[in-house]
């Protein structure tokens, strides 16, 4: 195999070099970035993702309290059991089938082919940054309204937003002096986070059982209100919508998956102990997260009146610290808010970091962002920027976000659970597809419900789509003309019709579009270029044919072919892009023979305009001046520049 790709320039100045450090010259295969990550075990990964998942408990059970009342608790546990019995064994499935860290996206974008996937694909992504930006900016707020309302900080009141700026200019920070040690801090946060839940819910549940008049309150207000247990079920699966931010979480456990330490005997195209380690990560955090919502959601309904929860009330974003500062005192309490607010700033962490890994690997590839945001840190300064966006419109407000953040995180969740239905029908697990399907049901109604009551989520999700989709188009325009080739395999008929062209004098191609590939359309094929452009009688050529299969793909491997037809030598490819195809082979040829290559072209007769549309979408047009155009991109010396003839 042999590669061809643009010689990477180095960048001209200091500012430069240190935005691009780190930022890979060639096109990445589907697994070259993961062998860059050091693996760990996999209840390391899992503190990594659980500081974006466990870190909801911070603001979950006010959010849960403030729209289901004393009914709390019952809507709560319809969350687990979803969770635990449709989200997890979901997830696990998609972890099965994308153990490299692509997610739920991939999934779907293998069931669309063409342009029409790759649209998909940006706009789950637009969804997916919607999840994770607010994230970022949903945690670094109720990370301020820790701060403000603890007591030995209430003079901060009034300053959340510019608090909150400074949280998430620290976290841009950290990821821009670099990221090595994330996993050995989450393990610690989430240990200590835990560990201090676990004394504020013990404590709340020994309160509760030493004075069982608030059970009986609270069994009262629940019958008063909604009559009978099977009322209340019914009413707790409709409020299931407005707690679907306790499923947070899940998508990055698998985007984290290149992470997960495996076996040492792992394939790279299946490596099957990385995706039991995985299955392990989601079903403990997913456990874990269970058993505390349910405990969280008693203890701060039972302890806590209503009207705290309420904006302006002292529980409102802060339900558990509001129970630690009470039944705990100030010093315990303060030492909970520290831990809360590191988690919640860590969280965004986790969603950068989430970030960070899906735009490098899907936008670039498809050709739909510049080649620097396979670098780091202007991705980074971009992401934080859009932060600062999101934190000023939204006034660090906790609530405010949470529609925006339940609407990005549902919709990839909705997507993943299509994705695995599909993927059952396919192959015909029957039921495995049903029971998916219901799943999917359940999230397509709750995502709609989620969209209906909180329209500023699906408009920032929009924004997102638009910007994404308008920024990549323009990208792929932009770079349309690149060499666009990852690698050139060839086969062992292939390599003799080169070696041998090689051995005869000048490498003489003639591009044909194919038709019915038959000896007479070669021998006229041949008889015409050879009268218009002069090629030597006796002089050996070989036939060039490119077939387009999917002008979509940006940079795909090429495998060339070599078939004999009676005298004439015939090499084939598949490709996204002739012209691209033609350039990345010839530029192969002249490396690998060390002679500069020559092809013949006929005229094309057109529109311009017209055939610019054409390379554009189905990578073809007029292919000679394109092909000289990438050439001379690919070669700036003109005396190693491949030669074109037209005629």
């Amino acid at each position: 195999m042999a590669s061809t790709g643009v010689v990477g320039q180095q960048p001209a100045n200091r500012v430069k070099r240190w935005l691009l450090q780190g930022h890979p010259k060639e096109m990445e295969g589907p697994h070259q970035r993961e062998r860059t990550h050091h693996q760990h075990s996999w209840w390391k990964v899992m503190c990594l993702t659980g500081v974006d998942y466990f870190s909801t408990l911070g603001y979950q059970p006010g959010i849960a309290a403030l729209a289901a009342g004393a009914l709390s608790p019952v809507a709560t546990l319809i969350l687990v059991l979803i969770t635990l019995f449709g989200a997890l064994p979901m997830y696990k499935r998609v972890a099965d089938q994308s153990p490299h860290g692509d997610g739920s996206i991939s999934m779907l974008a293998d069931l669309l082919p063409w342009w029409q996937g790759k649209l998909f694909v940006l706009c789950l992504i637009g969804f997916v940054a919607t999840g994770f930006i607010i994230t970022i900016t949903l945690s670094a707020a109720d990370a301020t309204a820790h701060i403000v309302e603890n007591p030995f900080a209430r003079g901060l009141h009034g300053y959340e937003v510019p608090i909150t700026l400074a949280l998430i200019t620290l976290l841009g920070a950290v990821f821009l002096k670099g990221f090595a040690e994330a996993i050995g801090i989450a393990v610690v946060l989430v240990a200590v986070y835990i560990g201090l839940n676990l004394i504020v819910l013990g404590v709340g549940i020994i309160e509760i059982v030493q004075n069982p008049s608030v059970i009986s309150n609270w069994r009262s207000d629940l019958f008063r209100t909604h009559g009978n247990p099977l009322l209340m079920f019914g009413a707790a699966l409709l409020l299931f919508p407005r707690l679907a931010l306790g499923l947070s979480g899940f998508e990055t456990g698998v985007v984290v998956m290149p992470l997960v330490k495996g076996d040492p005997d792992d394939s790279p195209e299946k490596p099957r102990g990385r995706i039991r380690n995985t299955r392990k990560l989601l079903t403990s955090a997913a456990v874990i997260m269970s058993v505390l919502l349910i405990m969280s959601s008693l203890v701060t309904t039972l302890l806590i009146p209503h009207e705290e929860f309420e904006a302006g009330g002292e529980a409102s974003g802060r339900a558990l610290a509001f129970v630690a500062h009470g039944y705990l005192g100030d010093l315990f309490g303060t030492v909970y808010d520290l831990s809360t607010i590191s988690i919640l700033w860590f969280a965004g962490a986790s969603a950068m970091a989430g970030l960070l890994n899906i735009v490098p690997r899907y936008l670039p590839r498809y050709g739909m962002a510049p080649d620097w945001s396979r670098a780091t840190r202007p991705l980074v300064l971009i992401f934080t920027a859009i932060c600062f966006l999101v934190t000023i419109l939204f006034r660090a407000g906790v609530e405010a976000q949470a529609g925006a953040y339940a609407t990005g995180v549902l919709a990839v969740i909705t997507s993943a659970t299509i994705a695995v239905t599909l993927s059952a029908m396919r192959r015909k697990q029957t039921r495995a597809a049903v029971w998916f399907g219901i799943v999917a049901l359940i999230f397509i109604y709750t995502t709609a419900i989620t969209v209906m009551e909180a329209p500023g989520g699906i408009a920032i999700a929009g924004a997102f789509i638009g910007g994404i989709i308008v920024t990549s188009l323009v990208s792929r325009v932009w770079r349309t003309t690149e060499l666009r080739v990852t690698a050139i395999e060839t086969d062992e008929m292939a390599d003799r019709f080169i070696d041998d062209a090689a051995q005869h004098g000048e490498i003489r191609i003639i591009a044909n579009h194919p038709d019915d590939r038959s000896e007479r359309e070669y021998l006229l094929k041949e008889r015409e270029e050879r009268e218009s452009s002069n090629i030597p009688p006796g002089e050996p050529v070989l036939f060039l044919e490119i077939t387009v299969r999917d002008a979509s793909e940006f940079a795909p491997t090429l495998r060339l072919t070599g078939h004999q037809l009676d005298n004439f030598r015939v090499l084939r490819v598949d490709a996204a892009s002739i012209p691209n195809a033609i350039a990345a082979i010839l530029l192969y040829l002249r490396d690998r023979t060390g002679k500069r290559p020559h092809i013949y072209f006929g005229w094309t007769e057109g529109n311009p305009l017209k055939f610019l549309m054409r390379y554009i979408l189905f990578g073809e047009g007029d292919i000679a001046p394109v092909t000289h155009e990438v050439l001379r991109q690919a070669e700036p010396d003109p005396a190693r520049r491949p030669a074109i003839h037209v005629g």
